[in-house]
């Protein structure tokens, strides 16, 4: 294998691996949650969770809702959508921040994207910005319709990837009232140039790989993956960047999840390559939150896409202090410091009406 497709194995995404190394924690919960302090059981008058199953352009959506303590569907409640990182599952760092949101009076559902995790879709693992976009439009749909909900009072937050896809959801879709995103990922602008630039030097040749990729399932071909394989941990030691690193270890060790892998189609670098999450910012007109790590490598893209939301009401930047970008998906102290941001902004501006 040549050094330059060595290298574009090692940077172009993480590399999640479904093995033994977290098996047991994710069986041992009934809900399969694996983030620290999840829920275990339904119990009378606290937070409870319920998974349900959607349709979406004919595809069944695997989603989770979370319900506040004392939950009456009689009553009206406001809701935010969680949507997950590139490669997550709604059992990992989606569900925390669902459950930490309804623990603060919210309904919050976190789904598995369209063609993966628990939800439908052939080929698997599909990962195509407008499929993730749709999504985020689909969990609004359905939990608008949920019992209990003000569809009036709709917030969304995006987490990494989903972050990006966030807010280009929430450009056109104004049942959004309030837009917040963590450790803001821009899925496009990654795939394009690498992270940090690193592979700005290979995109033709890897442009070409993907369409060879999308001729080869035209003619009935072998799908073909992109980020697929296997790394050693001497080779995820060599990473340069933290956010690799340390995602191997949340997403294959310490929050491992036999649903989650960041393995896509080869052919999704086409639709994936020319998208860009900060594209348009001047249309959002909601108020925006963005967060990311103080100490993280991915803040160029928060920035990037910050100073654009021209039109944003009441936008604000607030750097996690200490944090780099997979801590701020589970450590306590660091997940602490986020809701404290979120649980202002989102109750300031999903407040009841006419109170």
């Amino acid at each position: 294998m040549s050094s330059l497709k060595t290298l574009s194995l090692l940077l172009a995404a993480i590399i999640i691996s479904s093995g033994a190394a977290m098996a047991a924690d994710y069986k041992l919960n009934p809900f399969t949650l694996v983030y620290e302090g999840a829920i275990t059981e339904n119990g009378k008058g606290k937070v409870n969770i319920h998974p349900v199953t959607y349709k979406l352009n004919g595809i069944d959506i695997s989603a989770n809702v979370y319900t506040p303590a004392n939950y009456n569907p009689g009553n009206k409640y406001p809701a935010v959508v969680v949507a997950h990182p590139n490669g997550g599952v709604k059992e990992q760092v989606a569900g925390l921040y669902a459950q930490k949101l309804a623990e603060q009076g919210y309904i919050a559902i976190a789904a598995d994207a369209a063609y993966q995790g628990a939800s439908g879709g052939l080929p698997r693992n599909v990962d195509k910005p407008a499929n993730r976009i749709e999504d985020i439009h689909g969990m609004a749909d359905f939990v608008t319709q949920y019992a209990g909900v003000d569809a009036n009072r709709l917030g969304l937050l995006g987490i990494c990837g989903g972050g990006g896809y966030s807010l280009k959801a929430a450009q056109t879709d104004k049942r959004f009232k309030a837009v917040a995103t963590l450790s803001m990922f821009n899925s496009g602008l990654v795939r394009r140039n690498g992270y940090m630039d690193s592979q700005v030097s290979t995109i033709q040749e890897r442009l070409k790989q993907a369409s060879d990729a999308r001729a080869q399932e035209a003619a009935g071909g072998e799908i073909k993956y992109a980020a697929d394989t296997k790394l050693t941990d001497e080779q995820i030691a060599r990473l340069p960047f933290d956010l690799y690193r340390q995602g191997f270890e949340y997403y294959d060790k310490t929050h491992a999840h036999p649903n989650s892998t960041f393995r896509y189609t080869m052919s999704s670098l086409l639709d994936l390559m020319n998208f860009d999450a900060a594209g348009n910012m001047d249309l959002i007109n909601q108020p925006l939150l963005m967060m990311a790590g103080s100490k993280a490598d991915s803040p160029y893209m928060t920035l990037d896409a910050f100073k654009d939301a021209v039109n944003a009401k009441n936008k604000e930047l607030f750097l996690i202090e200490g944090a780099t970008h997979i801590e701020t998906y589970w450590k306590p102290q660091y997940v602490n410091q986020a809701m404290g941001k979120f649980t202002p902004f989102f109750g300031d501006t999903l407040k009841q009406r006419g109170k």
